[in-house]
């Protein structure tokens, strides 16, 4: 089981980590058609995990409290909204074909920005990886190893183009390979790191887990928006 869990929460690390590594055999830039088509290829699949492995368990979990069981769905999903909009207004970041950077003013580096931008938006896709895994070990919270590993593969497909997305610009800067690559890998370090920590406080998660789950799928989505 610890070994499931472990490479489950590896799975989306991984997909950004080949994606980044377009930069060491791809020469030219991605073609700004082919950049649109996976971005908006990633955002329909941080849509449906939303719907499928975070919305619908926890509305599922919140059958007892009958007609109100759409309650903590819907508020977890405001909440998940209103934390990541307040993230992207004080992390600074900057966002692809974007000049004006976001958030609180600062001195960093371009490079530094456009990783902080996928970052900020990879946090929410961490935390949802690990509420699940921590309610599939819980053994009671309704969810399956086959449905937590389908939301970690589903994550990993579109952090993929991300990874491409943040590394081939950065060489076509003028940024090495060298360099080009870790950026666009740093950027996913995040996901692996929230999950494992989400999964260590499963003694508090799990009794808030409708709440949670769809907290993460209002933050996944408004990253994807």
């Amino acid at each position: 089981m610890q070994t499931e869990v472990f490479q489950g929460i590896l799975i989306p690390f991984l997909g950004t980590t080949l994606g980044s590594a377009c930069v060491l055999f791809m020469k030219n830039r991605l073609n700004q058609m082919v950049q649109r088509a996976l971005t908006g290829f990633a955002a329909g699949v941080m849509v449906a995990a939303s719907v499928w492995s975070l919305l619908i368990p926890a509305m599922e979990q919140s059958e007892p409290m009958g007609k109100l069981s759409f309650l903590p769905a819907a508020a977890g999903f405001l909440l998940g909204i209103l934390f990541l909009l307040l993230l992207d207004r004080a992390v600074p970041h900057l966002h692809m074909n974007s000049s004006k950077a976001e958030g609180l003013k600062s001195s960093l580096q371009k490079q530094v920005l456009l990783v902080l931008a996928v970052t900020l938006h990879n946090l929410p896709e961490g935390m949802a990886v690990g509420m699940v895994y921590a309610g599939w070990l819980s053994g009671d919270a309704g969810i399956t190893a086959m449905g937590a590993l389908a939301l970690s593969l589903g994550i990993a497909i579109q952090n993929f183009p991300e990874g491409a997305i943040i590394s081939m610009p950065l060489r076509a800067e003028g940024v090495s390979k060298g360099k080009a690559f870790p950026y666009g890998t740093l950027s996913g370090a995040v996901e692996p790191v929230g999950a494992a920590l989400t999964i260590l406080a499963a003694d508090f998660v799990v009794p808030v887990l409708p709440y949670l789950l769809s907290f993460a799928a209002g933050a996944m989505v408004f990253a994807a928006v």
